[in-house]
């Protein structure tokens, strides 16, 4: 997984600093820091948030496709259908819950909550899934309806 120079890139060419995103999420500039040379891992839903802020896809951040922003961007978060995507691309790929949970060297009980809309997908296990089966992370969190698939 390499965002690192994605974020720093896009967030110098909107002439922001890292305190202003930070204040942006709620959080420490020394947080927002630690993500952009991504010494830890950054939460799904600041990647959600931060796509927002810099009017860029997610999949943009993750350099799965030279594509800055979809057209029909939802910008309200909803674990529930992004839940409902995760089990649909399962069903899809034939694996149960226990075989993507071993992909992914996670419990089938994480899967399951996933599904459920427990939890929003750990960012790991979003750019696994999505860089395997070739899936748009903006659909399987459920910011856009298309694309689906990346090319």
């Amino acid at each position: 997984m390499n965002y690192s120079n994605k974020l720093k890139s896009i967030r110098t060419s909107e002439l922001l600093s890292q305190e202003q995103i930070a204040d942006y999420l709620n959080i420490n500039r020394s947080t927002y820091k630690e993500y952009e040379l991504q010494n830890s891992i950054i939460p799904s839903k600041y990647l959600w948030d931060l796509s927002n802020i810099l009017n860029v896809s997610i999949d943009y951040i993750f350099d799965f496709t030279k594509v800055k922003k979809y057209n029909n961007n939802d910008k309200n978060l909803d674990k529930i259908k992004s839940g409902s995507r995760l089990k649909e691309i399962r069903k899809e790929n034939k694996l149960t819950q226990s075989k993507l949970a071993a992909i992914l060297n996670t419990t089938q009980s994480v899967i399951a909550d996933y599904e459920k809309g427990r939890y929003l997908i750990a960012t790991p296990f979003l750019y696994t899934i999505c860089k395997k089966y070739n899936i748009s992370a903006d659909y399987l969190l459920g910011k856009t309806d298309n694309p689906k698939y990346l090319k």
